[in-house]
């Protein structure tokens, strides 16, 4: 059996806050019962407002969370990290010393006899060059070269930047009408469906959830948006057979 949990877009900035620890007891809780086990744990990006490689500058503000993960790991919980725009670099760290699975662009699984797309969802809006541009940027290789020799503190700072700017170039998509937002979100999932076909693909990113059944050709196709922490805390459950999934509140 297939039990999925999929998270995204908490933006995590310290232990201390509510969201934080709301996030925690849920990670504990699925460690302490194993009749609530998920066989998989998808991190779908932005889970914390700022997160760049392997320094300890990252490892040590948020180690409950690092604990947390690698306990799910060590009882066979298949976890999976995608990049977002604020977590980035993750695969030296997440991958190679906790186990995780890290992904920096869309991944295809089979979850029981259903093919699902997971992306964090930054490529939603393709007329955003803004933010492409960015995200180039980030992602290039001298920025990565230097992430890894810079002192944790100077990451900091720099990190911290990049995080404002990115949360700049993002913040005139995410004030756009939910139907708009809704209209790009779905329209992205047709353009996807396109380029590999799947049964349902999953993303995060614009801080808006939706659940909307598309039909292309003859095939019915869903798509799920996972919205944001900063409106309500929740997950999304997967269980399969039979497909079955929904939105679980955290409050």
């Amino acid at each position: 059996m297939i039990r999925a949990y999929f998270v995204s877009d908490v933006h995590i900035k310290s232990m201390d806050e509510r969201n934080s620890q709301t996030l925690l007891r849920f990670f504990h809780s699925l460690a302490a019962d194993k009749d609530k086990r998920p066989s998989h744990l998808f991190l779908v990006g932005d889970i914390f407002d700022l997160w760049i490689g392997k320094h300890e500058y990252f490892i040590e503000r948020f180690k409950p969370f690092v604990t947390a993960i690698a306990a799910l790991r060590d009882l066979g919980v298949e976890v999976h990290y995608f990049e977002g725009n604020h977590d980035l670099y993750l695969s030296d760290f997440w991958e190679k010393e906790i186990g995780v699975r890290v992904h920096t662009d869309a991944e295809y699984f089979k979850l029981g006899e259903h093919i699902v797309r997971v992306e964090h969802g930054d490529m939603i809006n393709p007329d955003d060059r803004g933010y492409l541009l960015l995200r180039a940027v980030l992602r290039s290789f001298p920025l990565k070269w230097l992430s890894k020799r810079l002192p944790s503190k100077v990451i900091g700072q720099i990190g911290e930047r990049a995080s404002s700017a990115s949360r700049h170039y993002t913040s005139t998509a995410k004030e756009l009408p939910e139907t708009e937002i809704r209209t790009l979100i779905r329209a992205h999932a047709e353009r996807a469906y396109q380029e590999n076909p799947f049964d349902m693909i999953i993303s995060g990113h614009v801080h808006v959830d939706d659940d909307h059944i598309m039909e292309i050709g003859s095939q019915k196709v869903r798509s799920v948006n996972l919205g944001s922490w900063y409106s309500k805390p929740q997950v999304l459950l997967l269980e399969t057979p039979p497909l079955h999934y929904r939105f679980v509140s955290l409050t």
